[in-house]
């Protein structure tokens, strides 16, 4: 009876932090791999500061831009500059929600 209890009590908590909405959502990189430039999409719930962020693989920050973005669908282009080719991490943070992704420069 107890394990049945504390088994129930588990589910609802578990699905509780699995409900909560999302701030930031549908991320996505287009072209990826790409060679000069990409295009970084998002849907935001609404307006505030992110922070896009760029990674190599080992985890050093190689690209951070505070960015305004409005509620709905957004985009921000990237531009590799003088990055080497390879696989790298990027993100978008805000304060409720860090969604990540990897691209591919050519």
């Amino acid at each position: 009876m107890i394990k049945r209890i504390l088994f129930i009590l588990f589910l609802s908590i578990t699905s509780l932090s699995f409900s909560q909405e999302k701030s930031i959502d549908a991320l996505s990189a287009a072209p990826n791999p790409f060679t000069n430039t990409t295009k970084i999409s998002f849907i935001s719930s609404s307006t505030s500061n992110v922070f896009f962020t760029v990674r190599n693989v080992l985890g050093k920050t190689v690209f951070k831009k505070r960015i305004k973005v409005k509620g709905g669908k957004n985009s921000i282009p990237f531009f590799k500059k003088d990055l080497p080719s390879g696989i790298y991490i990027y993100s978008i943070q805000d304060k409720k929600s860090n969604i990540s992704k990897r691209f591919v420069i050519r």
